[in-house]
Formats: structure tokens, sequence, C-alpha cells
């Protein structure tokens, strides 16, 4: 179900006024921190550091694009019953920004890319003034919004900061074990070959990290058109460098990316699927690639095996 703006905030102010009056104090006996997330990428963060103090819930799930995602009345319930809420904040989740302001009336409504220094931030090369939300991509970068989350529930949960430093600590060590590996694989592909095709442009952050060109057929959101003209800018590009493999993304669908290899073929130049990379959103829960450590590997594997 889709919402109209009358609708959505006739609905949101009842359930706001209607449900908040039972909730229990934070970390008030043997309750735990109620953490809600946008994209499963904060929340898996949010469970490592927030450990048996928290219960996570993350609204959009394996194949959802936070690009596009409408919120449904499910979704509400579950923010209004949140202690505290984390989103990326760099107009990831392009639809939901009323519903952030209303909540942010009531409780912590945390928008943990918000503090990452502007210098680090990369803005998309069409339009300059538009900041690239996809900064999990760089491991460096990604590591300030985790320490960003711990803040947070520090915050809110005083009684427990000690067990937030300490989960911090450990998960900030599996991100610097992460990068190294990254930065290890990535060895394997020549230099020459380090370009990576997409369906829309999720990956510069990665590409400005590990020394990759990134070319997306849409731009930073999937919500930008592409045409033939933009096809076939990408089919040059294959041909003048060579590059046999392209990546389609799980959020996303296929139909663009397999005009290019279509029309690649067409032209006498074959390329092939490459695999299917992770983007906005992260694998099945209960599953290796459900955990952004697991998805990274994922991607940096699948590349990998793919350009070297």
């Amino acid at each position: 179900m889709k919402w109209t703006p009358v609708v959505f905030l006739g609905v949101l102010m009842v359930v706001l006024f209607g449900c908040s009056a039972g909730q229990d104090a934070v970390g008030s006996g043997e309750e735990k921190v109620k953490v809600v997330t946008t994209i499963a990428q904060i929340g898996d963060v949010a469970a490592h550091i927030g450990g048996d103090n928290v219960e996570v819930e993350s609204l959009m799930g394996p194949g959802d694009d936070p690009h596009l995602y409408n919120a449904v009345q499910g979704d509400i319930k579950k923010l209004d019953q949140a202690d505290i809420i984390f989103y990326n904040g760099l107009h990831l989740e392009g639809q939901m920004g009323e519903i952030f302001r209303e909540m942010r009336q009531k409780k912590p409504t945390v928008a943990v890319a918000k503090g990452i220094p502007e210098d680090q931030l990369l803005t998309d090369p069409q339009n300059p003034g538009i900041i690239d939300p996809h900064v999990w991509f760089d491991i460096a970068i990604w590591k300030q919004a985790a320490e960003a989350i711990r803040d947070e529930l520090i915050e809110i949960d005083p009684d427990n900061e000690t067990a937030y430093e300490r989960n911090t600590v450990d998960y900030l060590k599996d991100l610097t074990e992460l990068e190294d590996y990254a930065q290890e694989r990535i060895m394997e592909i020549p230099e020459e070959s380090r370009v990576l095709v997409t369906a829309h442009d999720a990956f510069n952050y990665f590409g400005n990290a590990f020394g990759f060109e990134v070319i997306g057929l849409q731009g930073l959101s999937t919500e930008s058109d592409y045409g033939l003209t933009d096809i076939q800018r990408i089919i040059d590009v294959l041909a003048e460098r060579n590059i046999k493999a392209v990546f389609v993304e799980s959020s996303v669908s296929e139909r663009s990316i397999n005009a290019v290899v279509e029309g690649a073929g067409e032209a006498g130049h074959e390329v092939k699927i490459g695999g299917e990379l992770y983007s906005d959103a992260m694998g099945e829960e209960g599953t290796v690639e459900g955990t952004y450590l697991g998805m990274y590997r994922h991607n940096i594997d699948t590349i990998v095996e793919s350009l070297k």
C-alpha cells in the first residue's frame, strides 16, 4: 500500500499519539533497547554493537530498493515502538523524509552518515550538488558510522556503556580485517582491468577506496532514467577497455544490464554477467551474505573472480 502525504500524516499522528503512552523507559529492568533501522546494513552494525542489550529490526530486507521504498502501515508502528531509530541521512531513503521529521520530535532519530566529514563524502559526477549516500562501501568511512551508532546507544542506555564500547572495539577489528582482505584480493586483478560496470552508481565509494573506475548505467538513485544513449555509452567503454564482465545487483532489475550485454554482443564484443553484487540491500537473513561482513566479502570475491 502506498501513502499519499495527507493520508500518511493522518495515520502517522494517530499512531504517534495512540501507541506511545505504554512504552517502557529505555534501560529499565530487563528491557532491551528497541532499535529500528531502515537498511539492513545499518541494522547489522547496530546488532553487533548492541549485542545482548538491544533488539534490532530493519524495515528494508533483501531485494528492497531504499531509493524507491515507501513506508507501509506496519513500518509506522515499528518506528513508533522503537526506542531509537537509525537511518542513512544522505537522502538514500528518499520517500521517508517526512517520517523522520515527525519521529524526531519524540525520540532519537539518528542519521548515521550525517557526522561524516564533508571532505570524505563523494558527489554525483553529473550533479555535484547531490551527495552519494552509499557510504558503507568505504570501510574506513563505515567505521565512523559504527562509532556514531555506539555513541547514540550509550547516550540512550548509559548503564551498558562498557558493553557497547567493548563490542565496538571488536567490530572495528573485524572491519579492519575485512579491509585488509579486500586489499589483498584486489591485487589479483590487473590494474587495467579494475573497471566495475553495474546497474547504478552504488559503488563509487568502493572504487575510491580500492582504485576502481566505476561505471553505472543509472545515476546514484535507481529513480534515474536511462535510455539507448546510456546503454551505447556503456557498450563503447566495454569495447574500448576490453572489459569482459559486468555485474547485476540484488536490489535492481537485471533488465538494464542484460540490455548492455546483448548490445555489446551485437556490436561484436562478448561480455558476460560476472555475478550478482549486493549494493543497496544485503542477502537473506540467516545467511553469510545477510551480514555486512559477509555481503562485502561476497562482493569482493565475485568481482575478483570475474575480472582477474
